[in-house]
């Protein structure tokens, strides 16, 4: 069974990340408001009513702005940490409100989650793997260093959403004041180009298909620069950089095994999937 990826947005602006089968899907942060939400989803043909829950990395508002709206709208469970939903202070109802901890996988129908921690600015961050039908997909964003727990899970993704937020010469040569500067690129920052590059190249597993660079900065980089440092190193490995003004296509992730492959979806093949899954 195929795991479909979308990222509906990704940047500073907001971002949110779609991942679900052929039953249902969770979002990833929904840093973009109900309303985007809906229309991107419906440019892709994807069925709001089909996600079953909302996961939260953090508390900074280009990954929760959304929440609110989204979860009492289409009554979607919210999983989130104590520590993360004291500091973000924003109105989820409290029946809509579900507790995650670390490494205790979590089942969403025929999906399985497990977070685990992360080295960023917040009061409690984590990252996520999405497991179903013997597909694995990471979401790997505002992290500050390829850590130990970004290392392992990496290499194990048949795709993943992989930050590439910053050009080091871009961000040592621009605007911004110093002490932002050091924020961005220190340990508990953003990763750069030539970090997630490295983390690409050394620690990327051989079923790795379909890489989706997260996370760019409108004022420190390109995505002609991404695209052509990662395309260069891709070998068999489909790259993909999001934007941070609209959708990416439908990406369809089978498994890897007995024969590794991947497919771009158009709208019109993801409803035929969905229906011959859902009326066999």
């Amino acid at each position: 069974m195929s795991l479909f990826i979308s990222s509906l947005n990704s940047g500073s602006n907001g971002n949110c990340y779609y991942i679900g089968n052929n039953n249902e899907a969770i979002l990833v942060d929904a840093g973009i408001s109900c309303r985007e939400v809906e229309k991107r989803m419906k440019r892709l043909d994807l069925e709001p009513s089909r996600i079953k829950a909302i996961f939260v990395s953090h508390e900074h508002s280009d990954h929760i702005t959304g929440i609110p709206a989204l979860s009492k709208k289409y009554r979607v469970p919210v999983y989130i940490t104590d520590d993360t939903l004291r500091s973000a202070a924003i109105p989820i109802e409290e029946e809509l409100i579900q507790n995650f901890k670390a490494y205790q996988s979590i089942n969403v129908g025929g999906l399985a989650i497990t977070p685990f921690p992360k080295s960023h600015d917040a009061i409690d961050p984590h990252s996520f793997i999405v497991e179903g039908g013997g597909v694995r997909v990471g979401v790997f964003t505002d992290i500050g260093s390829s850590c130990r727990h970004v290392i392992h899970h990496f290499g194990q993704c048949d795709a993943a959403f992989l930050e590439s937020n910053y050009c080091e010469q871009m961000l040592e040569n621009g605007r911004y004041p110093y002490y932002l500067k050091q924020r961005i690129r220190g340990g508990k920052g953003h990763l750069s180009n030539n970090e997630a590059l490295h983390l690409f190249r050394k620690y990327r597993g051989s079923q790795l298909r379909v890489l989706i660079l997260s996370h760019l900065s409108r004022n420190n980089n390109s995505p002609d620069i991404v695209d052509n440092l990662f395309k260069k190193e891709a070998g068999g490995v489909q790259v993909i950089v999001a934007s941070r003004y609209k959708e990416t296509p439908v990406y369809s992730i089978l498994p890897s095994s007995p024969a590794p492959s991947s497919k771009l979806l158009q709208p019109a093949m993801l409803r035929e999937t969905i229906q011959l899954s859902l009326f066999q």
